[in-house]
């Protein structure tokens, strides 16, 4: 027999997404291993057991992880969770381990060789594994399709015998991965987009779609990049000049999306209650970021709120999840990618090279220790387990800092991600 892979179904009932697909257990098959799939792993994301049967999977319960060599999740595993398991075993996920320091000593004290997919490295040879991006892509596309169902307006200009109607006016705030496809799918609609972005680079982008840039070009903003390709947080001064501008525009939109978030810090906040109260009634907010604070003051977690003068601020969890069938698909591949790497392909067995960078990375522990370098001393803190794992999928993550039109077309319209570091969106 060889080693094994286990599938678990998702303990939070927030997440329907699943680690793999009938395509990704034929690959892992072929690998060489044996691929346990928990009953009702794939449900909600319209994979039943028997398209997991059919492609060579068995089909288990829970308390096969504890057999397995590797566990392939969409989640950081709970306590609960980490109990079953087996200890060096293999565990990949979506770890979200920023403000999680006493989870990762957990996983360590597990004993469990855990990988954080966010953390993949933005180089040519982990694009498959991307997981950043291929989830904020159906993100951003989402969140467009989010805004149109609570705006009770039709999107594109219509014009017919009983008169024109006008194309909705569609802001982008962060022109990331997510920022980009909304930019994309928006245009697509007939609608008529703005977007804007702390980074130079953004701008050529942003018009290679089709759209208009907004922002305050000024000697800051041409430095607003560092050479990695990071967003720089920017001045008090910078941000005064870019909020009025902001609001200004804000005002005479019928739907902004918002998608700005900096990895390990809490989201900014870019639309203020002012600019919430000067919007036209009917308007809608979709905030992307509302799991990590917000970028829109009054922006609720998991509900829809409407204001006092009518504007709708959408603050939905999880927008990956909301195309769950999509998301898992995009998901299981970037897993199946990474997984592949860990394998020794004459011997058909897991082989974990240390010294590898995407390993190097991604790893977060190890033989009972926190390895990554930026939560290794934070790990000695007693581990309480929280209420509930926030949904963790950073949705907007910095574009290419030198990336050349065409390119940036090609990867909104087509869902392709192409290297990217991490940053704001």
């Amino acid at each position: 027999m060889g080693q094994t892979v286990f599938i678990p179904r998702e303990l939070d009932v927030t997440e329907p997404r699943v680690a793999a697909s009938p395509d990704t257990v034929k690959r892992l098959a072929a690998l060489g291993f044996d691929v346990t799939v928990e009953t009702g792993a794939g449900t909600q994301s319209r994979i039943p057991d028997e398209e997991f049967a059919k492609a060579g999977a068995a089909i288990g319960k829970a308390a096969d992880a504890g057999k397995a060599d590797v566990v392939l999740k969409v989640r950081r595993p709970t306590d609960a969770e980490l109990k079953g398991y087996k200890s060096g075993a293999a565990v990949i996920a979506i770890m979200d381990p920023y403000g999680n320091d006493a989870a990762v000593a957990a996983l360590a004290k597990a004993g469990v060789t855990a990988f954080s997919m966010e953390f993949m490295p933005r180089i040519t040879r982990a694009q498959s594994m991307d997981v950043l991006s291929s989830q904020a892509n159906l993100a951003g596309y989402q969140a467009v399709i989010d805004g149109a169902s609570e705006y009770d307006r039709a999107l594109p200009m219509m014009m017919t015998a009983a008169g024109t109607v006008p194309a909705a006016k569609i802001f982008i705030m962060g022109v990331g991965v997510a920022g980009l496809q909304a930019i994309a799918t928006a245009r697509r609609l007939g609608a008529v987009v703005t977007a804007t972005d702390v980074r130079p680079a953004a701008k050529e982008q942003v018009a290679s779609l089709g759209a208009k840039f907004l922002a305050v070009e000024d000697e800051e903003f041409k430095a607003a990049e560092t050479a990695g390709g990071y967003a720089k947080e920017m001045s008090k001064e910078y941000q005064a000049k870019q909020a009025a501008l902001t609001a200004e525009h804000i005002a005479k939109q019928d739907i902004v999306i918002t998608t700005a978030l900096i990895p390990g810090r809490p989201a900014p906040k870019l639309v203020s209650a002012a600019m919430v109260a000067s919007m036209k009634p009917g308007s809608v907010i979709v905030d992307l970021a509302v799991e990590r604070g917000g970028n829109v003051e009054g922006a609720v977690p998991g509900q829809v709120v409407t204001t006092a003068n009518g504007v709708k601020i959408v603050g939905h969890l999880n927008v990956p999840g909301r195309v769950a069938a999509s998301a898992s698909l995009l998901y299981a591949r970037n897993l199946y990618a990474f997984l592949e790497t860990l394998v020794d392909k004459t011997t058909k067995t897991l082989a974990i090279n240390r010294d590898d960078d995407l390993v190097k990375a991604t790893m977060l522990t190890d033989a009972g220790k926190v390895v990554h370098p930026a939560f290794a001393k934070a790990a000695e803190k007693p581990h309480v387990e929280p209420a509930a794992i926030p949904a963790t999928t950073m949705v907007a993550d910095a574009t290419p800092k030198k990336t050349a039109s065409k390119k940036a077309s090609d990867k909104a319209t087509a869902g392709k991600s192409a290297a990217k570091p991490k940053g704001i969106a």
